[in-house]
């Protein structure tokens, strides 16, 4: 309907004003950050899984984060390094930001390419990897099935909620789409249905092969469930799968990370656009035709702290953001509908408001059962975007110079 670069941005920017749009673009900023510095820490996790499958070890100081609020241990529980800070740096979650960036750089069409070969690879590795996997799934690992209760299962849903912001991240590219009103929808819901059975699927199999509470805190948790399996049962068959699931989940990884950062530099383009930041975000380079200064300015805040911190503290940020974000979306949908009904829509919300209702609903349940610290990082986000907001944007934006 508003086939915009600026995602949710965009969307609040048309339905509920400009300071609720600072508000969600500043959220924004932080959602895609902390999601890509996450995945940017699994990406590390499985490159030196994949080293080590080839026979290659590397001093782990080079390749975990500096600040392991668990420490890092071995396969046989021995302390690698104890929890908190340790004098290291995780150059592969610097490297691939920071090469990923440079794609991005040259344009979006090459982008999209590399995009689709590496999905077609990642979902290849995770039906081998499901089908494999099946055999050696073992019925006493699902009692008791729920072995934290409902609290559980809502903690679990907020802290990996954040992989939702690849459906969002579909949408910060709209303008660049062909036909975005019946393209849009339907790459959302598409991959929507198609990740939820892939989801359930990979679930399913690894908290069957080993105990839950084994990959607790793994940033690399099935390529390491079947090291673990190989190991004990002398598989070849796990062994080969294991590199075919570590090859996939690089290249997913990748795919995710471009995604992620395309996504963040068109939200930071669209509020520049709109003079809220700097004009310097929106501009376009000469030969590419991308927002270049907006692309490396994000892929260098993300690549830095990617080096730093453990995948964990980065995805509790990420997560309270994207929920946030989905919950002002909601509301936005439901004010356009009375606003202006009669506006012309390629796609509409089924269930008129309830839909939108129990989205806002079900999003702040799982707000609830994010850490209290994550809550008051959020806050200070946010108070820190305000001060921007008025002593800044504000006097700069359209509505201002109007």
């Amino acid at each position: 309907m508003i086939p915009i670069a600026g995602s949710a941005y965009t969307y609040t920017y048309a339905t509920l004003g400009e300071l609720i749009a600072w508000i969600i673009g500043w959220d924004l900023i932080l959602e895609y950050a902390f999601s890509n510095m996450s995945v940017s820490v699994g990406f590390a996790a499985h490159v030196v899984d994949l080293l080590d499958w080839m026979g290659f070890h590397f001093h782990p100081k080079w390749l975990s984060p500096a600040y392991l609020p668990l420490g890092l241990q071995d396969l046989q529980g021995h302390d690698i390094y104890k929890a908190g800070w340790h004098f290291g740096f995780n150059i592969p979650a610097f490297l691939i930001v920071i090469i990923l960036t440079v794609i991005l750089v040259r344009g979006i069409r090459e982008s999209a390419k590399t995009n689709n070969i590496m999905v077609l690879v990642k979902i290849a590795a995770i039906l081998i990897f499901v089908f494999a996997g099946i055999s050696f799934i073992h019925p006493g690992n699902y009692h008791p099935f729920s072995p934290n209760g409902w609290p559980g299962v809502l903690a679990g849903g907020s802290i990996i909620f954040f992989t939702y912001i690849g459906f969002d991240s579909v949408s910060t590219a709209s303008e660049e789409c062909r036909q975005p009103q019946r393209d849009v929808p339907i790459g959302i819901i598409a991959t929507l249905v198609v990740c939820t059975i892939l989801y359930i699927g990979v679930a399913l199999v690894l908290t069957g092969m080993v105990p839950w509470s084994s990959v607790a805190g793994d940033a690399a948790p099935v390529v390491n469930a079947l090291k673990r399996l190989s190991t004990d049962t002398h598989s070849t068959k796990l062994h080969i799968v294991r590199l075919i699931v570590l090859i996939g989940a690089l290249v997913g990884m990748i795919s995710s990370i471009l995604v992620f950062q395309l996504g963040q530099a068109r939200v930071w383009f669209a509020m520049s656009r709109d003079r809220l930041l700097p004009d310097i975000f929106s501009k376009v380079h000469p030969r590419y035709r991308t927002p270049a200064f907006a692309t490396w300015v994000a892929g260098i805040l993300v690549a830095i702290p990617a080096g730093l911190f453990d995948v964990g503290t980065l995805a509790e940020l990420s997560n309270i953001g994207t929920l946030f974000a989905f919950v002002l979306v909601s509301i936005g949908v439901v004010v356009l509908r009375r606003r202006q009904p009669e506006r012309y829509r390629g796609f509409r919300v089924p269930g008129g408001p309830v839909v939108p209702i129990l989205s806002v609903l079900f999003c702040i349940l799982l707000m609830t059962g994010l850490p209290i610290r994550t809550w008051e990082r959020f806050f200070i986000w946010l108070v820190i975007g305000l001060f921007v907001y008025f002593f800044y944007s504000r006097k700069r934006s359209e509505f201002a110079q109007s």
